[in-house]
């Protein structure tokens, strides 16, 4: 259902039956953890024109896993990452 290293993948899976027949799979919820409890690489401060798709891939060598540098500043939204120059951010130990 997700690629391996999707946020989601190592998240249970549910099933739903309709009316006896019909079968919806679906993938149980995520709950944030908590940023402070997740090992730190390094802390970066955030520059003009930062976007963190590229501090990721200098970080942790993947745009995609934003979601990881998300969790460890316990934000959901990454654009709030970004938003204010000269902001500390924390960068965790990537993860196989």
């Amino acid at each position: 259902m997700f690629d391996y290293t999707s946020r989601y993948f190592s998240l249970e899976t549910g099933t739903l039956i309709i009316n006896d027949r019909e079968a919806i799979t679906y993938k149980r919820r995520r709950f944030l953890p908590q940023g402070e409890a997740i090992p730190l690489l390094v802390e970066y401060q955030v520059k003009q024109d930062d976007r963190l798709d590229m501090i990721t891939a200098r970080t942790l060598g993947d745009p995609e896993q934003f979601w990881r540098i998300c969790d460890a500043n316990n934000t959901m939204n990454p654009i709030d990452l970004t938003a204010e120059p000269g902001r500390t951010i924390r960068i965790p130990v990537p993860q196989a």
